[in-house]
């Protein structure tokens, strides 16, 4: 059963910690973690992050600063290293990795990015609000939460989406703004395999106008503006909906359980988690459950774990650096106080913490990340990072806790021949066995 533990804590995890043995009863432990989530992560509230946004806004006005900039900004960049390094370090020794997992996976699903820097102090909320109380919850019901919350509202330019038609349109040159309604569509929910239209893409932007959020005051969160709001009806895959927030959230939900939409996320859990070329069993498995469950997150992540594709072959999937670095770093048994080395890590790898290129979010194949130049990349950063953080790791030990029953004897060998416990940690940490799960 070791192997299992094993594959279960690599494939399904972050990799397991240094002096850990691997769960005795994989399925179980896996299972454990659907069914009982810990305590909810702490930090700043959204009203906080809102509040703090807002003050910095007010002390960079070129005419009328309100407030000491240098005060504010030194409170904002506290706030979000304390945010980035709590998410480290959850990571680094949280004892629910395959929890972690979910939340990283449906964070890149519904991404938001720091290239959008308005909207960086609101990441760790908008994570521990919209993201992780639904993993296991309803899919429909993270969609929407997702769409309320200001950091998607400003990352896709809603906020200010105003209805042409509204009372604000008609005296406003500001209009409507397609970015969220395209991505709800696109990447969200149907995909393009659901063969809905630019029409559909317009008209859904119609019935989200008006959603955005207080900025300046209480209740700093979100906020429907009806005036704003595009009045009259709207024609979206054919079906009708009125105006008001109410007919908002009945469309996004509509979306969060279409047909298509459970083929998409069926065919992506199947990519991260099995497959870059998911086998179609799994995808349709995968697909029954979140259509007869009607997007049961818990339900889907159950069936999961009980695909025998995601379990043999091991080692199947590469990767991606920030999988890789926090591996790495639990391998080796790097403490709390040490995740900034992690978070540089993510940098010098080229998947920097919540800043992805797109609204696509980071890819999820090998071949965007194990070119030759990457890989070389790998190495180096592997070499460093033994020198700091091995120092007092047994070599040994650490192979054992990274891959056990997975390493592959030259791996094993090369590393009993090394000249120092450096060279033999960089030769783990550089395996192509460590860089897959």
């Amino acid at each position: 059963m070791s192997i299992m533990g094993h594959i279960a804590a690599i494939r399904f995890g972050l990799g397991l910690r240094h002096g850990d043995a691997p769960p005795a009863d994989p399925l179980a432990w896996l299972r454990a973690q659907i069914d009982h989530p810990g305590a909810p992560p702490e930090g700043p509230s959204l009203a906080e992050a809102l509040a703090l946004r807002g003050d910095d806004f007010a002390a960079r006005r070129p005419r009328d600063p309100v407030g000491d900039p240098q005060q504010t900004r030194r409170a904002l960049a506290q706030l979000i290293r304390a945010e980035t390094l709590g998410h480290v370090r959850r990571r680094l020794t949280g004892e629910q990795p395959f929890r972690e997992r979910l939340v990283d996976f449906w964070m890149n699903h519904f991404t938001v990015s720091r290239r959008s820097g308005s909207l960086t102090p609101l990441i760790g909320s908008y994570e521990r609000g919209a993201i992780r109380p639904h993993v296991t919850g309803r899919f429909a019901d993270m969609a929407v939460a997702v769409a309320r919350h200001p950091a998607m509202l400003i990352y896709l330019d809603n906020a200010g989406s105003i209805g042409p038609s509204s009372a604000n349109g008609r005296r406003s040159r500001r209009g409507l703004n397609e970015n969220l309604a395209r991505e709800m569509l696109e990447l969200h929910t149907m995909s393009p395999a659901g063969g809905y239209t630019q029409g559909d893409v317009q008209e859904l932007a119609k019935i989200l106008t008006g959603w955005s959020f207080a900025s300046g005051g209480e209740p700093y969160d979100f906020q429907f503006r009806a005036a704003s709001h595009e009045p009259g009806d709207k024609h979206l895959l054919g079906r009708r909906f009125g105006p008001g927030e109410a007919e908002g959230e009945k469309a996004i939900r509509f979306l969060a359980e279409h047909p298509a939409t459970w083929r998409h996320l069926a065919v992506k859990l199947a990519r991260h988690f099995v497959a870059d070329s998911p086998p179609p069993e799994a995808v349709r498995a995968l697909e029954t459950v979140l259509r007869d469950s009607k997007g049961d997150l818990a339900a889907t992540s159950h069936a999961l774990i009980a695909l025998p594709q995601a379990w043999d072959p091991p080692l199947s999937k590469f990767r991606p650096p920030i999988d890789y670095v926090i591996a790495a770093g639990r391998a080796l048994g790097v403490p709390d106080a040490q995740a900034s080395q992690l978070i540089n890590g993510f940098n010098t790898l080229s998947q920097p913490l919540w800043r992805p290129e797109q609204p696509i979010g980071w890819p999820d194949i090998a071949a965007d990340w194990a070119a030759p130049e990457a890989l070389m990349r790998r190495v180096d950063w592997a070499y460093t990072f033994a020198g700091r953080a091995g120092r007092g790791v047994d070599a040994a030990e650490a192979v054992e806790t990274a891959l056990g029953p997975l390493a592959r004897a030259e791996t094993v060998t090369e590393m009993r021949r090394a000249g120092s416990m450096r060279d033999a940690l960089t030769l783990l940490l550089g395996s192509p066995e460590f860089m897959h799960r």
